[in-house]
Parts: C-alpha cells; structure tokens; sequence
C-alpha cells in the first residue's frame, strides 16, 4: 500500500511539472535571479572589507598558473556580474530592455455648488448642487518605456505605453485600469514613423497641472485632447546647428459621441471617421536654456449623421518660448467647427429649423511659468472655449473660461508636491453666467 501511494504522488509531481505555466517558469527564472544577485551582492560587501583590511604591498606577487586574482579585479568582476544579473531581470521576453515609469499621485479637492459632483469639473454646471470634496489615487499614472532592435535602413524601435486608474466608478475599492496613451515608433536620422493612441497631432503641447491628469488639463477650455488611435509621419530638417523644421501629418481617428445631437440623432451617427492632420514647427536653440518652438497645423474630417457629412475642421497655431532660463511661455489657438470629434469642444447642434450645424468656435490657451529655484515652480494659466451664438440652440453652452494656477515644490527629485486653484466661467445660451472653484492639494511619488 505504502509503494502505491508513492507512485501516486510521483506521478502527481511529474503531471504538475509538466503542466506549469509560462508564468510559474518566468516568475521561478525571477526568484533564481533576485537569489543570484543577492548572493553576489553580499560577496561584493564581504570583498570590499577585506579590501579595506588588507594591508598594502609593496609589489605584487608573482604570477602562476595557481595564483589567485588580486582583491579589487575580483570585486570588479563580481559587480559587473551582479550589473548583468539585475539587467536580465528587467529585460522582456524578447531581451530587449523595458522600463517602468509613471506616478503614484494622491489628490485631495474641493469643488463649488456648481461642480456637477466631479473630482476635475471641465465646466460650471447649469444647475447648482451640493459642493464636494474628497481625496483619491485614481489618477496614478503607470508606464512602461521600451527599446527595441535596430530595423532596416538603421531605423531605432521605442515606444510606450501608459495606463491609470481613473476606470471604475470612482469608490476607493472600484479603481480599473484605462488605457492612457500607447505608441510604437521607429526613428531615423531624419525621418520617424508612429502607431498608437495619442492627443491630436495639431495639440502637442499641455498646461502643468497634478489636479487635472485623467483628463489633458484644460479639457472643455481651449485644450483638444481626445486620445485616439492615429499613424504619423515626421520629417527633419536641420537649418543650421541650433535651428531646423518639422512636417509632420497623421491619420487621426475620430469619435464621434461627443457631439451635442438628441439621442436619436446619437444612434444615427457614424461611431468613427478617418481624420487628417499635419503640423510644420519651427525651431530655434540658444544659450544653455533658452528657446523658440512655434507651428501652425490643420485637422479636416466629416461627420456622418443620417447620411449626411457634417464637416469638422480647425487650424492651428502653438508656441513655446523661453525668453529668459527660468521664464517659460506655452499655448496655443484653434478655429474651425465642430471639434468634438477631436475632444475640442462643441460639435453638432440640431437648429430650430431642423437642421443640422457644426458649431464654429475659436478656442485656445496660454501658460506663464517661472522657476522661483531649482526645487520651486510656478505656473498660471487660463483657456477659452468661445462658440459662435448663431450655431447654438437655447440654453447651450456659448463659453467656457477656465483660469488658475498652481505651485509645485520639489521635496525631493521625484517627489512633488502641488497646490491648485482654478476658477471655471461657464455661459449659457439664453440662461446667463455660471460659476464653479476647483481647489487641489496633490504629492507626487514620480518612478
């Protein structure tokens, strides 16, 4: 009886090694290494006292075929060793280096009566409720950085990938993971390529802010931010050794359901549509700090809605100036129509004579900030989403002014602390001027 359930419990043993998972391999090759380097490391200490301890000679002892290595070219060897050691234990499957990065962020906010209950209100609402407050780490940011192998023509692989927490439906223990931004890029001399998902090629550029990051800030306030899967181009060229220019084009796609249309117009509507975008900046490089990056782009594409094609385009112009080392100054403007299928605002409104009207805006925004020290930063900003009255239907919303700024202090280099006020102005059509305050006190863990 004892022999039988000894092959039983062999067999079991051969079974459940046979059936491990790729998982239980990688994470056993983990725990092997994290043993390995551990042990070289406490060798590395263990060499390096007795390197202290040892007393010095005068010459060194001759070699042989027997002799032991000196001291300090062991301790060497061993470190490059534990180097190697811990470099395998980030690399990817395919052995090509991979970085984690991102934020670990926590907000505390207040809001005023006509904050609609959000952590981050992108407008005043039209009707009042209470005023909220709370605090929450569903911004927290999490990265991976990857390069890859070389390609033809010489080209360098890289890209990224960044995820947070705002999924979910906002409860402490309810946090999901949402996909942020994602690119796979491929870079030549002069020449780079991009898939992925990411802000619209003609709206680069972002305000600092540690209260508005689930949402590029400014969102609904003169900032298109609308993370879209896209495919871009970029081509370089090189003035001279401090200046140069950048075309760059993209094939955007848009969504669709941020248009302002009655339901029934929302389930007529094309989910999706193909957008094209280009963008040319100008550059220019001076002193140790000081520089000059200024662009002018386009977006055109055609909403369908019941078979009709709505058209949504805007130009472009953005900035950013170092006139001074510590003085920085970034912005941009926008004016077309319908814009929300790019996360810019207004985009289709229904008229009284039945009817439909992409709404022409003019929209944009402007940053001033200044380096106080090396640890301090302040930063004041204001954006404007302005609709023209003629596209609106009664009790839309015509404005919305948002304004503030925010003081960032390093505590140490990868933790920061912020503390943020901002003011939304929103109007309405026929209804008059809403108010709303935005107040947030974040720290910043930065990995």
């Amino acid at each position: 009886m004892l022999h039988k359930l000894l092959i039983i419990f062999a067999v079991a043993a051969s079974v459940q090694a046979q059936t491990a998972t790729p998982l239980d391999q990688i994470l056993a090759r983990l725990d092997r290494l994290e043993s390995e380097n551990q042990k070289l490391l406490e060798e590395v200490r263990e060499l390096r006292q007795e390197l202290k301890s040892a007393p010095p000679t005068s010459s060194p002892a001759p070699a042989t075929a027997d002799a032991v290595p000196p001291l300090a070219e062991r301790v060497d060897v061993l470190e490059r060793r534990s180097e190697e050691v811990d470099q395998a234990k980030v690399q990817a499957a395919q052995r090509f280096p991979v970085t984690i990065s991102g934020m670990a962020l926590f907000n505390v906010f207040a809001n005023g009566k006509n904050g609609g209950s959000q952590q981050d209100p992108l407008a005043a609402t039209l009707t009042s409720g209470p005023s909220n407050s709370g605090a929450t780490l569903r911004q927290s940011v999490i990265g991976l950085r990857y390069d890859g192998p070389e390609t033809f023509g010489g080209g360098k692989v890289s890209g990224a990938l960044d995820l947070d927490l705002w999924g979910g439906d906002s409860t402490s223990l309810n946090h999901l993971l949402r996909l942020r931004t994602a690119t796979i890029r491929i870079d030549w001399t002069n020449t780079s390529v991009s898939f992925g998902q990411d802000k619209p090629l003609i709206a680069p550029r972002d305000p600092d802010s540690l209260a508005q990051v689930a949402y590029s800030p400014l969102t609904g306030a003169g900032n298109p931010w609308l993370w879209q899967p896209q495919a871009r181009v970029e081509q370089r060229f090189a003035l001279n050794e401090t200046s140069g220019v950048r075309l760059q084009g993209s094939l955007y796609q848009t969504r669709e359901s941020y248009s302002n249309l009655p339901a029934q117009y929302q389930s007529a509507t094309v989910a999706a549509r193909p957008g094209w975008e280009g963008r040319a900046e100008f550059w220019k490089h001076w002193g140790d700090q000081q520089k000059l990056e200024i662009a002018t782009g386009f977006h055109t594409s055609f909403s369908k809605v019941e078979g009709a094609s709505i058209p949504s385009d805007t130009v472009s112009f953005d900035w950013l100036v170092d006139p001074l080392p510590r003085w920085e100054i970034t912005g941009a403007f926008y004016r077309g129509q319908n814009l929300s299928p790019i996360g810019g605002g207004s985009g289709i409104t229904l008229l009284a004579t039945d009817t439909l009207q992409g709404v022409r805006q003019d929209s944009g925004w402007v940053q001033n900030s200044f380096r106080i020290t090396k640890r301090l930063k302040i930063n004041g900003f204001a954006g404007e989403q302005s609709d023209r009255p003629s596209d609106l239907a009664s009790a839309a919303l015509r404005s919305n002014l948002a304004w503030g700024g925010n003081l960032m202090y390093h505590l140490a280099p990868n933790v920061v602390t912020s503390f943020e006020a901002m003011q939304l102005r929103t109007k309405y059509m026929n209804v008059g001027l809403r108010l709303t305050d935005h107040y947030d006190l974040a720290i910043a863990y930065l990995f």
